[in-house]
């Protein structure tokens, strides 16, 4: 039976292509490093990663993640009956170093980039907020009334607040889940990089929208509105927000001090949204359609809960779509893979007499 040729390294003119990608990837990211790099200087605050939670330990689940979801990859692209030999040939034959390098240099593009958004937001603090603006754009809107006020008479503050609160803490867990696999899930070493590309244009957009316009949210800003849902997890992060902008604009040069806290544009909608886009990329249209659930669910819950005023969601599609206006182009990809599941990289064994699955080559 002949064996089925799928995901070699490239050579020549492919692996200059593949490595002109990466190049241009991180040529945006660095641009974004050194944009950090002067708003340090200029507020006289070092970059932080407070107790390695915003570097350190993603990358660590990063990869733990990368390796658990690499091996469902090689069982979904293993032929039958699935060995353990069998399926580490798979892993050896997809990963080379090459793949691997590539894989890796996209995945730390990510991860710097959020770093550097992490801290940039911190700093936006130092800003004065404009909530009243936006509080007076979300009532011109809806013709006097609150939006997280209707939504509380409409939804009730009770079993609905519960339900939306946990749907609103879903997205770390997605997120974590996401960016490795944009990397393991994509056929295409070049798909990769355009699913990675769009997540970093969204972390950039969403600092430019803060820093645009400097907010804190419905729940500071008017707080009376939310005094009738029932205290769950939200409101004890939104305490631990507050502190903690009041702690970096009290003692900026304290090693702990570390705000979190931004309102416009929201970026649990936006990056939601891009990661919809990921699996629209890749032609997945069951996850499509469930993304597309979970994003219209957290648009609710991310005015409901009082963490964003209602203009910060369009705010954040506007931020998805130019993100994946922007990837294709940023790294040089032309058009979405074609329509089909993956080559099976390791073929079924078959009988004798039956024909083997025909090989296949996968592009870079």
């Amino acid at each position: 039976m002949t064996a089925a040729v799928v995901d070699q390294a490239p050579v020549g003119s492919a692996a200059r292509s593949a490595w002109r990608r990466t190049a241009r990837l991180w040529v945006v990211v660095a641009c974004f490093l050194a944009l950090g790099v002067a708003r340090s200087a200029q507020v006289e605050i070092p970059f932080r990663d407070p107790h390695g939670t915003v570097l350190a330990r993603r990358l660590l689940v990063t990869l733990a993640v990368f390796l658990g979801l690499l091996v469902l990859d090689a069982l979904r692209r293993t032929g039958r009956p699935r060995t353990a030999r069998r399926l580490w040939s798979t892993v050896r034959t997809r990963w080379t170093p090459h793949r691997l390098a590539l894989a890796w240099a996209a995945l730390l593009a990510y991860h710097l980039t959020y770093f550097t958004y992490r801290n940039l937001k911190s700093w936006d603090v130092l800003n004065d907020p404009r909530d009243a603006m936006l509080t007076g754009w979300d009532r011109w809107l809806f013709l006097g009334h609150s939006p997280a006020v209707l939504l509380h008479d409409l939804l009730g503050q009770h079993a609905a607040a519960w339900v939306l609160t946990a749907w609103y803490e879903t997205f770390s867990s997605l997120v974590i889940v996401a960016v490795p696999a944009a990397v393991v899930m994509a056929t295409r070493v070049r798909d990769a990089y355009v699913g990675i590309a769009a997540l970093v244009w969204a972390w950039v957009l969403g600092t430019a929208s803060y820093y645009l316009i400097p907010s804190l949210g419905p729940f500071h800003a008017e707080p009376g509105d939310f005094a009738g849902l029932p205290h769950t997890v939200i409101q004890d992060t939104q305490a631990r927000y507050l502190v903690g902008r009041a702690d970096l604009l009290a003692h900026p040069q304290a090693g702990d001090a570390f705000a979190q806290v931004s309102a416009f544009a929201s970026l649990h909608v936006g990056v939601t949204a891009t990661i919809l886009g990921l699996a629209w990329w890749h032609r997945r249209r069951r996850t499509t359609i469930a993304l597309g659930v979970f994003l219209a669910g957290t648009m609710v819950a991310t005015v409901y809960l009082g963490w964003h005023f209602a203009v910060d969601v369009p705010a954040g599609l506007a931020i998805a779509a130019l993100a994946w206006w922007l990837a294709p182009r940023t790294v040089g990809v032309r058009g979405r893979p074609p329509a089909g599941g993956p080559v099976p990289t390791t073929p079924a064994v078959h009988p004798p007499g039956l024909t083997a699955t025909p090989p296949g080559v996968i592009g870079w």
